[in-house]
């Protein structure tokens, strides 16, 4: 199964955190109406991660938004969030390879030069421009990582807080692009991030200010669990914006 994001603009209780079913499903063409963009290339990151740049042809989004994408004549998408900026002239989306997936395999085969289905984009997982001044604090896991590159290489001068979640520090995906004092690699597995342990054993040693907007993408495990132990310890829930990876 695929990662697709879902994004939940509230939530007060743990059976509220998603609202709409897993993406990854087969969608009629009557639903959408797709585009077709080009690839530009594949930027390998990892023995199963990669990421596909391709040309923008003027589409105009939010950075923190997603779009779906496939290959012409597949009914078959995936959503993904767009990786770069609002200011980049070509798009990119960050795809991990799922074993037993169907897309995320297709799309790595593709050459430069093929085509691409796309349609968006889609969500609401932004940056309200009335809280610029407000300090931030972004957390992912894995390839939830996407759309914090977006809104940090869009909006350079927040002030903000990467913490990144891995089992291993090679998955720290182009940790490079972030200044390193804004960006804390979690790593489960080794020794190679600035903290040893997941997220929540962060958090839980590190307690955030409850001025604090947070953000969360990745895995659902890890949203209900950040979610709860925030608000365990009175973090309003309102200052909690969330986008869930299956």
């Amino acid at each position: 199964m695929d990662y697709s994001p879902i994004f939940t603009k509230k939530h007060n209780k743990k059976s509220n955190l998603i609202k709409t079913p897993a993406k990854n499903l087969l969608l009629p063409d009557s639903i959408f109406i797709r585009k077709i963009y080009r690839l530009q290339e594949i930027r390998t990151l990892t023995s199963d991660t990669y990421v596909l740049r391709f040309d923008r042809n003027d589409m105009v989004f939010r950075a923190g938004q997603h779009i779906t994408l496939g290959i012409p004549g597949n009914n078959q998408v995936r959503e993904y969030s767009v990786y770069s900026t609002e200011h980049d002239k070509s798009l990119e989306v960050l795809v991990k390879e799922v074993e037993n997936g169907l897309v995320s395999k297709q799309l790595r085969k593709l050459l430069p030069g093929e085509l691409l289905e796309v349609d968006g984009p889609f969500g609401y997982f932004t940056i309200d421009k009335n809280h610029f001044g407000r300090k931030f604090f972004f957390i992912g896991t894995g390839t939830g990582i996407a759309p914090y590159r977006s809104i940090t290489g869009t909006y350079p001068d927040l002030n903000y807080t990467i913490l990144h979640g891995v089992r291993n520090a090679n998955e720290g995906y182009e940790s490079q692009m972030y200044p390193s004092d804004r960006y804390i690699l979690c790593t489960s597995r080794d020794n190679g991030g600035q903290f040893r342990g997941r997220v929540t054993d962060y958090l839980k040693e590190n307690p955030l200010d409850s001025d604090t907007l947070v953000y969360l993408c990745g895995n659902c495990d890890m949203i209900y669990d950040v979610y709860d132990l925030l608000t365990s310890r009175g973090f309003p829930s309102g200052n909690i914006k969330t986008e869930v990876y299956f």
